[in-house]
């Protein structure tokens, strides 16, 4: 009897033991496992907002492509896990934490879209899963409220940065210092309004009107007659294709034509809608496949149209500096998993300290410090112009006189 009790007891702490050990296993952080040697990606693959995700991911491919032909990292080739969210929020989030969980990628490139980026600040944190932006510009994507951001990277334009840029050259545009403000009603363009408006104060500018509209509208008359009663001159913008397309047609059947200085949001898929219409809008950025390229730009320009038979040359690029800055984090992350030396996302997030690579747009030396996560700086924007279907810096353009 008492053999038997005794028998039972040892059983039963086994299995406590075996449990607590399953626990034990289990709730060890993501980050602290090795990753599978995989990058991952929510992109806006279709929808409204397909062509911003093939934008970034003609430069991530090429840049593997690159990386793998020269024996890859750590011995091993690098994978990449694409799932569309279409550029909606929500999917954005059940992508990346299929990325971080079930794929079990060592890092995520994002997409196109600031809404869908801030979304993903919880899970990313959560999950210690290293995260790099290329287009999402808004402020609160790497300014995280209540902590410090330990997960997420940009390579890209920084709107804390833009604003002052844009309200800069629509001055320039407006002898009479009539510049206005619009925007889409969403986290992107409300996160930019404060900036602006702080842009402008520092200028000593009054803006002569502030102008919202929604995600799909298709008319803006209404804000146009405003703005025109206004004398606006110029109008600093954040908007996407399809909207600025309705913006267009709308300043043509008001016939009233001021300048639209607008952040990255709007692309060469402008041209193939508005047609002419597009000419004289100024778009900021920070790289061309336009005129003489050096050497490097020239070989990415080439290996991207011999893999992708619907690019034939920068025309066919819709967002030039959307796919530079993919091809320069796709190196980043590569040299910075080298530098760790293994598969490990806590390893490569600080490796990310200390990478110095000469990409597309500038000199990595370092791309990224523990005290800022941006790689970009404000001198390193850009401005162009849309002009007979091409998108081109201002300064080599008809406009050049005016800029």
């Amino acid at each position: 009897m008492r053999t038997g009790f005794l028998r039972k007891l040892a059983l039963r702490g086994s299995l406590a033991s075996a449990v607590l050990a399953a626990i034990s296993v289990t709730a060890i952080p993501a980050a602290a496992q090795q990753a599978q040697p995989c990058i991952g990606a929510s992109w806006e693959l279709t929808g409204a907002l397909a062509h911003l995700g093939r934008q970034i991911r003609y430069g991530v491919e090429t840049a593997l492509a690159e990386i793998n032909g020269a024996g890859g990292v750590l011995g091993q080739q690098l994978r990449l896990r694409v799932y569309d969210d279409g550029g909606e929020p929500p999917r954005a989030v059940d992508n990346a934490m299929r990325i971080g969980e079930q794929d079990n990628c060592i890092v995520m490139i994002g997409g196109a879209r600031t809404p869908s980026a801030i979304a993903l600040r919880q899970p990313l944190h959560d999950m210690g899963l290293p995260w790099i932006g290329v287009v999402s510009a808004g402020v609160r994507v790497l300014d995280h409220e209540g902590r410090a951001n330990k997960w997420m990277f940009r390579v890209g334009l920084n709107d804390g940065l833009v604003a002052p840029f844009l309200i800069d050259n629509a001055l320039k545009l407006s002898p009479a210092r009539k510049v206005a403000f619009m925007h889409e009603a969403s986290a992107w363009g409300q996160g930019a309004a404060p900036f602006v408006q702080n842009a402008a104060k520092n200028a000593n500018l009054t803006l002569v009107g502030t102008e919202t509209f929604n995600v799909g509208d298709t008319d803006m008359t209404a804000q146009l007659i405003r703005l025109r009663t206004a004398g606006a001159e110029s109008i600093v913008y954040y908007g996407l294709d399809a909207e600025t397309d309705a913006l267009l047609r709308s300043m043509e059947r008001l016939n009233y034509r001021p300048t639209i200085v607008s952040a990255l949001g709007i692309g060469a898929q402008l041209s193939s809608t508005a047609g002419p219409l597009a000419n004289g809008v100024r778009v900021m950025g920070t790289f061309s496949f336009w005129g003489k390229l050096d050497p490097n730009a020239q070989r990415v320009l080439n290996t991207i149209m011999a893999n992708n038979r619907e690019v034939t040359g920068p025309k066919d690029l819709l967002l030039h500096s959307g796919t530079a800055s993919a091809y320069d984090v796709t190196n980043i992350i590569a040299r910075a998993i080298t530098l760790a030396g293994s598969f490990d996302r806590t390893k490569l997030r600080d490796a990310l300290y200390k990478v110095q690579f000469r990409g597309l747009i500038t000199d990595y030396n370092p791309a990224f410090s523990p005290q800022n996560h941006d790689a970009l700086r404000a001198e390193m924007y850009r401005m162009f112009v849309f002009h007979d279907g091409m998108v081109i810096p201002v300064e080599d353009s008809p406009y050049a006189a005016k800029k």
